[in-house]
């Protein structure tokens, strides 16, 4: 099974579960302000796809930190960073198969296929 985090409001995270529905793969979506966010998954998430691919820094959240929060960023600042403002994580992050896969552009919808090719 998949699982789908994100926000419910977010068009992207929309559309990746709406054709999760489409094509009948199983998934599970956690809203990331409703649910939480535990400090493992964001552990896993940067191990697995790196800070550079999950920060968003194209989102309202980021544009409104002060200044010195967006500079001389380390792994460190950005696990705290991400924990504080969830909203600051790229959009949708799906689980499964032990893998991580980070948006949905062509790459990652590419790469879930892949992954639940049967």
């Amino acid at each position: 099974m998949i699982t789908v985090y994100g926000i419910k409001n977010c068009d992207t995270c929309r559309n990746a579960l709406k054709a999760l529905k489409e094509q009948g793969r199983e998934h599970s979506f956690h809203d990331l302000r409703v649910d939480g966010l535990r400090e493992e998954s964001v552990v896993q998430w940067l191990d697995a796809a790196g800070w550079e691919k999950l920060l968003n820094r194209r989102g309202t959240t980021w544009r409104k930190l002060p200044e010195a929060e967006r500079e001389n960023l380390d792994e460190l600042k950005i696990k705290r960073l991400l924990l504080d403002n969830p909203t600051l994580i790229k959009r949708p992050v799906f689980e499964l198969a032990g893998e991580v896969v980070v948006g949905f552009d062509a790459a990652a919808k590419a790469r879930l296929d892949e992954l639940t090719a049967d």
